[in-house]
């Protein structure tokens, strides 16, 4: 089939669902657009699409499994036992996304390529591809850290930030443990000891941009809370230092670099110019910043970044308010090309009179 597209998407974070097994809402779900990504999927592979071989390239983070509960807890040990125990979760509070999927890997011409990110890092257990491929019902061909083609570099993003780097020639932990266990960077640590703490009280703080104006809000409105945090903050940073037990332990020139570089929102523009030097690249595509981005340094080197589909509060006052932009970037291969071009889209959903308005 001469006529393709690729579509790629990064940074949905699915969860549980908005409503647990009990009823009550899930603050901790960031994902409210299963029935939008269904109409995504829907629209490339109808309409004027009908006769193109898709590729969906889900490029890290679609599934979230640090923000995901194991029977009421919240982990930074990930056995693969455990992990598809939460991997069925996801599975089962996200019905949509999941239909969506099946619907069109039904279709023989599409494939689907899933780039391990760092907070769906359990996606590299065997098991939980193998479990993932029956839901979704074809062979879901897995990426553990690049997919290339065609001159274009899809990455995640996190290998190019101190805090969410993983050793790629070590995945997993085995020494002296009675199972394997995920070999989690640091941040994934920090996440959920420190920062799952504050979204107890502050479910959105890690959805808040620029940062720098939230510390200034946060200093005027929430002070002592802020002077706490901020305490606990260096508390954590140096007992990391000393701590002891092999499962979390990072020597100090990281935890210190993690430190120094430490963005709430990093921008990779840098790192996507390194790979631009390679004269094979021509385009770059990141996500894990949740910021989408554009930028063009010649006429044949490109770098894009997905951004995400999850909220980001803005307390900038060019762009005020709650911002939910679901982003994504289309490859195209026109006839008389000799290369695949990319575009950096939004989707906007099909017309509708209404809709529910999310609550979480």
């Amino acid at each position: 089939m001469d006529k393709k597209i690729k579509v790629i998407v990064s940074d949905m974070h699915l969860g549980k669902g908005k409503i647990l097994e009990n009823g009550s809402v899930n603050k901790f779900e960031e994902f409210f657009f299963g029935e939008k990504f269904a109409e995504l999927l829907d629209y490339y592979t109808s309409g004027r699409f009908r006769d193109y071989a898709v590729e969906l390239i889900i490029n890290g983070d679609f599934l979230n499994f640090l923000q995901v509960d194991y029977r009421g807890h919240f982990l930074t040990v990930f056995t693969e036992e455990v992990s598809l125990e939460i991997l069925k979760d996801i599975v089962k509070g996200q019905p949509e996304a999941f239909k969506a999927l099946r619907e069109f890997a039904a279709k023989p011409e599409n494939q689907i390529t899933y780039v391990v990110g760092n907070h769906d890092q359990a996606m590299l257990w065997p098991g939980l591809r193998s479990y993932l491929n029956e839901v979704i019902g074809v062979p879901i061909r897995y990426k553990s850290i690049v997919h290339y083609f065609d001159g274009i570099h899809v990455e995640h993003g996190h290998m190019y930030e101190a805090a969410n780097r993983i050793d790629p020639k070590k995945f997993f932990l085995k020494k002296d443990l009675p199972v394997p266990i995920l070999n989690l960077p640091f941040g994934s640590h920090f996440f959920v000891d420190f920062v799952m703490k504050i979204k107890e009280k502050h479910p959105h703080i890690d959805k808040i941009r620029p940062f720098r104006l939230l510390i200034r809000w946060a200093i005027f409105n929430e002070f002592w809370f802020t002077i706490r945090t901020m305490f606990l903050l260096i508390y954590y940073f140096v007992s990391s230092v000393f701590v002891k037990d092999a499962r979390r332990q990072f020597p100090a020139s990281r935890i210190l670099k993690v430190f120094l570089e430490s963005a709430i929102f990093p921008d990779l523009s840098d790192s996507a110019r390194r790979i631009l030097d390679d004269e094979r690249v021509h385009t770059v595509v990141f996500g894990h910043t949740h910021v989408y981005q554009y930028r063009q340094w010649s006429r044949d080197q490109e770098y894009f970044n997905t951004g995400t589909w999850t909220e980001l509060t803005s307390l900038d006052v060019s762009s005020l308010g709650k911002i939910t932009k679901l982003t994504y970037v289309l490859v195209e291969y026109p006839e008389k090309a000799d290369r695949p071009f990319c575009r950096l889209k939004e989707w906007k959903g099909y017309h509708r009179i209404e809709e529910d308005v999310v609550i979480a």
